[in-house]
């Protein structure tokens, strides 16, 4: 049974080498009170619910999974896990398997005391998005699915989509991938991002993977806010 709600503080995160950072979630109103409790993990906590305390406004990700349907959805507990700050790239990129491998070890069985525990789906965007992909081919055990938007698959000269193309990782063989993109963002985002739509979605399969390109769409928050609410109707349909 999930702790009452709806705004929890889930005490903070220092992962090794990283500074303190708040958990926060947010519990739906139609949560449900028995059973399995699903999650959905997102990277760059203070910028997933309200502008305050946003990097270039917030994502409103509690009005998003108190608008799902119960009936057609899941309705989410939100795990906003804060960033490192200036440790950032290193925590979501050049040092990111250590990173998610003591998430794992140290925050997700603490969460679980809180809240209850259910499938779980990891999300971000830009490096949090690249993290997020990371998460779900290196935990599958943990995080059943992934949200990626816009993520920096040119990060360390495209590693994780080399990875992916040579085999040396594999994709899980159950759950559900969201990835997008926005046709004006600078550099390879979108291209990157296109070409592994190209890869994995024959593996997939349209049952568990959609690739949204967003024609409008630049490298900012408010367009991860507006492509949200479809990402979730599609991790968490019934």
């Amino acid at each position: 049974m999930v702790a009452s709600g709806p705004w929890l503080e889930l005490g903070t995160f220092a992962p090794r080498g990283g500074p303190e950072r708040p958990v926060r979630a947010f519990v739906p109103t139609d949560v449900a009170s028995e059973g399995p409790v699903p999650t959905l993990w997102l990277f760059d906590g203070q910028n997933v619910f309200g502008h305050e305390g946003s990097f270039a406004g917030g994502w409103f990700a509690h009005e998003t999974v108190d608008a799902l349907s119960p009936r057609r959805h899941q309705q989410p507990v939100v795990i906003a896990v804060g960033n490192g700050g200036a440790h950032r790239i290193r925590e979501l990129g050049t040092h990111s398997e250590d990173f998610l491998d003591e998430l794992v070890e140290t925050l997700v069985p603490r969460v679980i005391g809180a809240v209850g525990d259910g499938p779980r789906v990891v999300g971000g965007s830009s490096l949090g998005g690249l993290a997020a992909l990371q998460a779900w081919c290196r935990h599958p055990d943990v995080f059943g699915s992934a949200m990626a938007m816009s993520p920096s698959l040119w990060f360390q000269r495209r590693r994780l989509s080399t990875a992916l193309e040579r085999g040396e990782l594999t994709l899980p063989p159950a759950g559900r991938l969201y990835l997008d993109a926005g046709a004006q963002e600078r550099g390879r985002m979108f291209t990157d991002a296109e070409a592994l739509a190209a890869l994995v979605g024959p593996v997939l399969g349209e049952d568990r993977f959609l690739w949204r390109p967003d024609a409008r769409g630049t490298h900012h928050e408010r367009h991860w806010r507006r492509r949200l609410p479809k990402a979730a109707r599609f991790l968490f349909r019934r």
